[in-house]
């Protein structure tokens, strides 16, 4: 178990974990130490990732945190996943300078950077899930900011099977984001984070910009009725 000045260290300059400022990661202790969550000497009071609820946190009344390594690891390949499959459809439909942009950086805000043969620009952020049953987005505040002042910002949903292959890919309409995203209320206060709930009538088949153009043919892209959608093509609203 690493002290609190490690762990200061390891999220100040890890890029795992940039996404978060440090002065955030500061207030966050400052909060768990406060509600009593991490003890003087800088051990916390829950046992994450443990097998019963016995000692200090059951003498609270805390529950117990339900969080694992393989867990994490297992989004983190879905994720991947999802944009290595992203790369291939736009890879071989004969997309031009097609990069990996979240390889380099998570300052763009998306995550490949691609031109279709006709010569439109699409700048896309890859989500993925293996969850056919309903689409769940999280989107940073990095990621809303770049979608509305980016007019070729678009949010590709991918469907990942048990062999990291893509299901389905669809376009979720950023009108809709952009109306649904949470907006600040107070000067105290800051979001930095947010999940969607994504309705079918914004979802469109394909990797599709928001005028219409596909960066992806229609014809090979993968898709199925989940999520809400039935067997028609692409007639959903961006």
């Amino acid at each position: 178990m690493a002290d609190i000045p490690r762990l200061r260290s390891l999220f100040t300059h890890h890029p795992d974990y940039s996404d978060l400022t440090p002065v955030q990661y500061a207030d966050g202790l400052a909060w768990l130490l406060k509600q009593g969550l991490v003890t003087p000497n800088g051990r916390p009071l829950v046992r994450v990732g443990g097998h019963d609820g016995r000692g200090k946190a059951a003498a609270f009344n805390i529950a117990q945190v339900r969080w694992t390594a393989a867990a994490e690891d297992a989004r983190s390949e879905t994720g991947a996943a999802g944009e290595q499959a992203v790369l291939r459809l736009l890879e071989e439909n004969g997309s031009a300078h097609v990069i990996h942009v979240a390889a380099l950086s998570d300052a763009y805000g998306y995550d490949v950077h691609a031109e279709s043969p006709e010569g439109a620009v699409g700048h896309i952020e890859v989500k993925a899930t293996t969850d056919p049953t309903r689409l769940t987005v999280h989107l940073t505040r990095h990621e809303c900011e770049v979608m509305r002042r980016d007019p070729d910002w678009l949010l590709a949903a991918v469907l990942i099977g048990a062999h990291g292959d893509a299901l389905n890919v669809v376009t979720v309409g950023r009108e809709w984001l952009s109306l649904v995203a949470p907006e600040d209320t107070d000067r105290r206060g800051r979001w930095e984070s947010a999940c969607f709930s994504v309705p079918d009538y914004v979802l469109t088949r394909g990797v599709v910009r928001a005028d219409g153009r596909r960066m992806v043919p229609d014809a090979v892209a993968p898709f199925m009725p989940v999520w809400g959608l039935s067997q028609a093509p692409s007639v959903l609203s961006m």
